[in-house]
């Protein structure tokens, strides 16, 4: 049994999902594999060859389906943890398997490698052990994230895990109704470039998280009728005043974002791709990201720049922030150009990347 999950790129609608915005992301065509065979045992045993590391997860027969004392959710352990969610939902271990654990996306660099190997355990159990709902990308999405950020009480949204599940360009809306579009358009032209240097998620979103919920907070005691779905940078301007001053970016990026993910979608649903105009609201996206919520580091900034010297249409970091990744559009005949100049700028690699479906068995 082998099952497989890619990771993703946020185009659009970074530090938004957990605000229950929307957000556009797209899967990309690097992925985690899960590989498994059955050993005879009551445990898990799991290697993962690109790390370098092995774990064991043992595991009883349970005596009801709330699952095995074994399988306690436990801060940071993905696997062990979406075994104790998968389990709620009547997915129970009947033998252990040997697992190997492999894939090419970059590790710790915002491109979901995390959410994507949660993914395709998840999609594993299901198909191995069964379950009682119907199997679908959006519920293995949904169950991915009650694993990974619900369980653990992690401060990530649920854009990773349902970009990782469904595959191709969706629009998601991450509150609590979860509803999602598929962008038809297949955009051409997109480069990932690697800074090296290892994003900061926890710390970094954790941060942004909390002042964002915040200031947000503070808006709607003083005034009930806000809804920060509709707002404009008019409600900003109005509301800033009885804002503490500290508040102030948090509150003008959770709209200012908002506003270009939607004019994003509306762009990307046009039957012809005006690329310069995406490539503009990359830009303007980045600009929030970089001079007000502050997340990116000197290398990202340096790679940015060369890549839109060279002629990209539009770029941005991508993730949480404190380093990662970037993405970039650009005209086919000048991609080439734009990856050496990302390279040239102190990028770990960059590369070109296609679109991919969701996450899959073998």
């Amino acid at each position: 049994m082998i099952s497989k999950a890619p990771g993703r790129i946020c185009l659009f609608g970074d530090h938004q999902d957990y605000l229950e915005l929307p957000i556009i992301a797209c899967a990309i065509n690097k992925y985690i594999t899960i590989q498994g065979t059955p050993n005879n045992t009551d445990t898990f045993v799991i290697n993962m060859p690109d790390l370098g590391k092995e774990e064991r997860i043992p595991f009883r027969k349970p005596a009801s389906p709330a699952g095995s004392s074994d399988l306690i959710p436990t801060k940071g352990a993905h696997l062990k943890t979406a075994l104790y969610v998968v389990q709620q939902y009547g997915c129970i271990p009947s033998q252990g398997y040997n697992i190997t654990i492999q894939g090419n996306i970059p590790i710790n660099a915002g491109l979901s490698s995390s959410s994507a190997m949660v993914v395709a355990w998840v999609q594993w159990l299901f198909t191995t052990y069964g379950c009682d709902h119907p199997i679908t990308p959006e519920f293995i999405g949904k169950i991915a994230y009650e694993a990974e950020v619900v369980a653990q009480k992690a401060p990530g949204g649920k854009m990773d895990q349902y970009t990782s599940a469904i595959g191709d360009t969706i629009y998601l809306e991450t509150n609590a109704s979860s509803n999602y579009r598929k962008i038809a358009c297949a955009l051409e032209g997109l480069i990932v470039g690697e800074s090296g240097v290892a994003k900061n998620t926890v710390g970094v979103l954790g941060d942004i998280k909390g002042k964002s919920l915040e200031a947000i907070a503070f808006i709607e005691k003083t005034t009930p009728s806000f809804d920060l779905t509709t707002a404009t940078l008019e409600d900003y301007n109005a509301y800033k005043a009885i804002l503490p001053d500290a508040l102030h970016p948090f509150f003008y990026a959770a709209i200012q974002n908002h506003l270009i993910t939607q004019e994003a979608f509306f762009a990307l649903s046009e039957t012809k791709i005006d690329y310069k105009h995406i490539g503009n609201l990359l830009n303007a996206h980045h600009a929030v990201l970089k001079n007000t919520l502050q997340i990116t580091v000197p290398v990202i900034d340096t790679m940015i720049d060369a890549a839109l010297y060279e002629g990209a249409y539009g770029a941005k970091i991508v993730g949480s922030g404190g380093g990662g990744c970037i993405c970039a559009i650009a005209p086919i005949e000048k991609q080439q150009d734009v990856i050496n100049a990302i390279q040239n700028a102190g990028a770990k690699d960059a590369y070109t990347i296609q679109l991919s479906k969701g996450a899959y068995i073998l």
